[in-house]
């Protein structure tokens, strides 16, 4: 079907001369543990929040894979037990029931266990992307305030939505999946634990550059295993923040260890699609930008 339906869109770009078409690769075979989120252009930061999120930009990623909820306690100790992952200890009693986010891991332990698992730590893009959508939403349910009607956030109750923990004035994280989905079918993509992602951090996105636009970008040093003078980036919010802290181009960055200070951070992985007709529609991208080139109205700044 897609030999028929691709060169239509094809067609159809040609016609409309639209700068900012590109082919989305499909789906294909979805891991029953994860979500897809098609691949598309969104609007990256915000030009409205904290100065690290400036200057709002957009960007394309391709299709990829998503866990469904973040990765739990039970998940993370079975990795243990299996010799895959290094033992991480949660100092706080009350966070570690099986279905609770693992938390209290460092960046560096968080990606073994992605890798171990045939996965990887999703780019920041990818992560804003699965929690805000094309249009460039603040949350993964739209628009609306957030509030512990969506998320597991601080409020006037106090943290965790007012669900006490073992010290006093902390709160708690709850269960994975408590709270209804967001958009792709995520859970907790706003609240309950903050999550690393595979980026370098930089003080925004200005100073990042070209590393942090066009397609697929992979924040500071393209992504490479070492960048000096880095920290990485940590998305989402957290049971223990209120609305301030809670939202979907929020960012903060940690050290790949988790230490000076520690923090309960965690994480869930990402996957790259993959289907017999990918390198088609990587042809087919090609051809679009060479023709929109050729006309003059292909920003080469964005696309390269």
């Amino acid at each position: 079907m897609y030999m028929y339906v691709y060169p239509l869109v094809l067609a159809s770009a040609f016609v409309f001369s639209r700068c900012d078409v590109r082919l989305p690769k499909p789906c294909g075979n979805i891991p029953s543990d994860m979500k897809c989120v098609r691949g598309g252009f969104f609007t990256m930061g915000s030009d409205h929040k904290n100065r690290n999120q400036k200057p709002s930009h957009m960007v394309y990623v391709d299709t990829f894979f998503m866990d469904t909820t973040e990765v739990t306690a039970q998940a993370y100790d079975s990795c243990v037990a299996a010799k895959k992952c290094p033992y991480q200890k949660t100092w706080y009693k009350g966070y570690s029931g099986p279905k609770q986010p693992k938390v209290g891991l460092s960046w560096n332990a968080a990606n073994i266990y992605c890798r171990a698992h045939g996965k990887r730590l999703p780019t920041e893009a990818e992560w804003e992307l699965a929690a805000r959508g094309y249009d460039g939403d603040i949350y993964p349910w739209g628009n609306d305030p957030v509030s512990c009607k969506h998320a597991v956030i601080m409020d006037a109750r106090g943290r965790g939505c007012g669900r006490k923990g073992f010290k006093p004035g902390k709160g708690v994280t709850w269960d994975v999946g408590s709270k209804a989905p967001g958009r792709f079918g995520l859970y907790d993509m706003i609240g309950n634990a903050d999550e690393y992602v595979h980026d370098w951090y930089a003080v925004n996105y200005r100073q990042c550059g070209r590393n942090c636009r066009g397609i697929n970008p992979k924040g500071p040093c393209e992504g490479r295993k070492r960048c000096s003078g880095h920290e990485k980036v940590v998305k989402g919010g957290s049971w223990y923040w209120g609305a301030s802290h809670n939202y979907s181009s929020y960012r903060r960055s940690q050290n790949t260890r988790n230490s000076n200070p520690y923090h309960h951070f965690g994480f869930r992985c990402a996957a790259d699609s993959s289907t017999k007709i990918d390198k088609l529609i990587i042809i087919m991208n090609d051809l679009l930008l060479a023709v929109f080139t050729r006309m003059g109205i292909s920003d080469k700044k964005f696309y390269r």
